[in-house]
């Protein structure tokens, strides 16, 4: 059995992005360890903060119940905070992670992978999948890390398969759920001004994960703080699953070619 540790960028991002992955990992007996790089400061104030309570506190708090819903056995955190979107003005904050000194956050990540004789680490692909400032870093500590750890585990970058959004964007429209004036277009710029993702014939593993769905959107309603889970989880459960039941992988190094499996088997 394997260790794998996957870094993501704010609490949720391993709920919409590879919990089931991460289950069906968890399912097959490999020990999992999710890292988060911040603490995701700015996401939505909850109404119902309790006295004392932070934002902070209750993202903590939710990704730990994740966690639990996901069957991980260690959930670590590297300290920083949420740099907020493109252009924003927490971007240049000096705790931020997008300012963070790549060196030290790679160190801070290489110390758990150490720690955890890691196998695995599963990262971002090179902008983060759709720019965000705080994910296109994910992309840049994991590959250090990777390098700075006393084994070098094998890397995997998490990302969206563009051509794949592209027809199910286009099999909804002919469907009539969504309309022709709907503006929703993968092919153009997203958060950094890149289209979102990358094409299919630049990933190498796809999972799909319908045998799960049912945890991976359990997981997301552990995050129920934030206006983002809240679309996602408002779709029937069919939507849902056409639209988080796969999940894909770049593999650096590794020949072209798509495979439908699970990257550990």
């Amino acid at each position: 059995m394997s260790t794998i540790v996957l870094l993501h960028a704010h609490p949720d991002d391993e709920a919409s992005g590879t919990a089931g992955t991460t289950r069906l990992a968890v399912d097959a007996g490999h020990r999992v360890v999710i890292v988060f790089a911040t603490h995701g400061d700015h996401g939505t104030l909850p109404p119902d903060l309790r006295e004392g309570e932070t934002v902070v506190d209750r993202r903590r708090a939710e990704a730990q119940a994740a966690g639990q819903v996901l069957g991980t056995d260690r959930i670590a955190w590297l300290g920083y905070a949420d740099s907020g979107m493109t252009g924003w003005e927490q971007n240049a904050h000096e705790q931020s992670f997008h300012s963070a000194d790549t060196e030290e956050a790679a160190r801070r990540l290489a110390a758990v992978l150490d720690e955890e004789d890691a196998d695995v680490l599963v990262g971002y692909d090179w902008h983060g999948g759709y720019g965000h400032p705080d994910h296109v870093k994910v992309h840049a500590v994991a590959h250090r890390a990777a390098e700075l750890a006393s084994r070098r585990p094998r890397l995997l970058e998490n990302t969206m398969n563009r051509d794949h959004v592209r027809r199910m964007v286009e099999a909804a429209r002919q469907a009539g759920t969504i309309g022709e004036d709907e503006d929703f277009d993968p092919d153009g710029p997203a958060d950094d001004g890149n289209p979102m993702g990358t094409p299919e014939a630049e990933i190498h593993w796809h999972v799909d994960v319908r045998e799960v769905i049912a945890t991976k959107r359990a997981a997301l309603s552990a995050h129920a703080s934030q206006e983002d889970v809240g679309w996602m989880l408002g779709m029937p459960s069919e939507q849902f699953a056409a639209m988080f039941g796969d999940e894909w992988f770049i593999e650096p190094g590794r020949a072209p070619g798509l495979t439908h499996a699970h990257p550990l088997g």
